[in-house]
């Protein structure tokens, strides 16, 4: 006796897009069969999504709650905690989170994690994990205890080249201490996540458009430049090339230059992969210039069409791997309280349309596959960061996450439907699809916009990067 079986004729599995029926015990997938196999005599409940898309829960890697942001006056605040940004997540789909712990100088990893526990045990509706982040001059002492991080189950570490803007100091990490990470998470079996941009040229921007009075956020694209991502991405692959066996995961690629030193050094039969943002694929730095143009920022900045182009370039041709949000969850006051190059809040709150938004434009638009929408907003991420084939697959043995999108639901996003924050970046977009079932671990958690989770169903996943993912350009 199964306790679901979710009966479809596109369900996307590791062996292609087809009708199956998908057998769950427990939290497990336990079989994936012919669709019609099984029926209500062996099923506790048959979900019949024949004529909906069933796919793998979306995993986003790259989000940030309860995180600390600035009023202008300088107090400090945090954005919106786990509880609502996994509620949202679910109702987009999305079953699986991964977030930041982050280290603060004279503190113990441990100590790290344990805190940052604080902010998502029990207050999650979703399951979740961090990558370990690091930050401004890094002690001797640091370095062993990565490693005992990496082997207790948080193998992501997260470095920042640049402090990003004036006034924020003590995130860039130079570049001897990135070598010394490197071989740490070489040696360990680590990844390390970057945040590639070259501060010299950042701050010198900053300098001169401020000189220039031209400090209107609508020119961040000048400061966070294309530049700036090819000399940072193109330093780091170097170093780490120095270092056998070092694996790294750009975030937020933003321009042509940084697909361009990604494929090369895939080229090169390195393991090198990466990330981009709904965002930078859907807008440009000319929607600075609408109203509440902030709303569609994040750091580094959009781009031009040209560099829009080149993600698309390389998320088809299998350069970026991941597309996640960096989600900063916070209301429309403080997203549109700075208006300058200097101060204006980063992150964007975008958890809950990313599936349905990049649906529509991959497989409606551009007539990519199903399989491969789900690579790219699932299976990759869970196989890059050390959760596949427990994520990101509806296959046996795998955790029965599922997401079911109802085509049949064309529809203009609006703020109001979302269940995030008092706006979106996304509101009036219109899409072909929106989820009207996800599963999480064999529990059905939301149904037709209603929430049946708990915040206590979310789970802290311990992960190990796979050797393969860490030898060569696996995906």
């Amino acid at each position: 006796m199964f306790d679901l079986v979710i009966r479809g004729d596109r369900v996307v599995t590791p062996h292609g897009a087809g009708a199956y029926d998908v057998a769950v015990q427990g939290e497990k997938i336990v079989a994936v069969a012919a669709a019609g196999t099984f029926d209500e005599r062996v099923a506790g409940r048959l979900i019949d999504a024949r004529g909906k898309i069933v796919v793998p829960g979306g995993i986003d890697p790259h989000v940030h709650c309860s995180w600390s942001l600035a009023y202008l006056d300088g107090s400090m605040f945090q954005s919106d905690p786990p509880s609502v940004v996994s509620r949202a997540a679910l109702h987009g789909g999305t079953t699986t989170l991964i977030d930041f712990a982050r280290w603060n100088p004279g503190e113990r990893v441990q100590a790290t994690v344990e805190r940052r526990d604080k902010d998502w045990a029990r207050q999650c509706y979703c399951d979740y994990a961090y990558h370990i982040l690091i930050k401004g001059e890094l002690p001797p002492e640091l370095f062993p205890d990565l490693g005992e991080a990496i082997h207790a189950g948080y193998p992501t570490i997260k470095i920042f080249t640049t402090n990003s803007r004036p006034g924020r100091q003590g995130f860039m990490v130079d570049f001897g201490d990135i070598w010394e990470v490197l071989q740490v998470a070489a040696r360990e079996g680590g990844l390390c996540v970057m945040h590639g941009e070259d501060n010299d040229i950042v701050m010198h921007m900053y300098d001169k458009l401020i000189r220039e009075g031209r400090v209107g956020f609508e020119h961040m694209a000048e400061v966070h430049n294309a530049l700036s991502e090819n000399l940072s991405f193109r330093r780091i692959i170097h170093l780490a090339e120095s270092v056998p066996g070092a694996a790294l995961y750009f975030m937020h690629v933003s321009a042509d230059t940084g697909v361009r030193a990604i494929r090369e050094a895939r080229l090169r039969d390195l393991p090198v992969y990466g990330e981009t943002l709904h965002q930078y694929l859907m807008y440009t730095e000319e929607d600075y210039k609408r109203p509440n143009g902030q709303i569609y920022h994040t750091y580094p900045s959009l781009k031009s069409k040209a560099d829009q182009a080149a993600l698309w370039g390389g998320v088809a041709d299998g350069t970026i791997h991941t597309i996640g949000t960096d989600e900063i969850c916070c209301t429309l006051a403080v997203k549109v309280q700075g208006d300058r190059i200097d101060n204006t809040t980063g992150g964007n709150a975008g958890v809950e349309p990313r599936l349905s938004v990049m649906y529509t434009e991959m497989v409606g638009r551009r007539g990519y596959s199903l399989e491969k929408f789900v690579d790219l907003t699932s299976t990759n991420a869970a196989k890059i960061m050390g959760l596949y084939p427990r994520k990101g697959a509806l296959a046996p043995g795998s955790d029965a996450d599922l997401a079911i999108l109802d085509p049949a639901k064309k529809l203009t996003i609006s703020t109001a439907m979302l269940h995030e924050t008092d706006y979106s970046p996304w509101d009036g977009h219109e899409v072909d699809a929106w989820p009207v079932m996800t599963i999480l671990r064999g529990k059905v958690v939301v149904e037709a916009g209603r929430l049946l989770g708990e915040p206590t169903d979310g789970k802290y996943l311990h992960r190990k990067i796979p050797e393969e993912i860490r030898r060569g350009p696996m995906l």
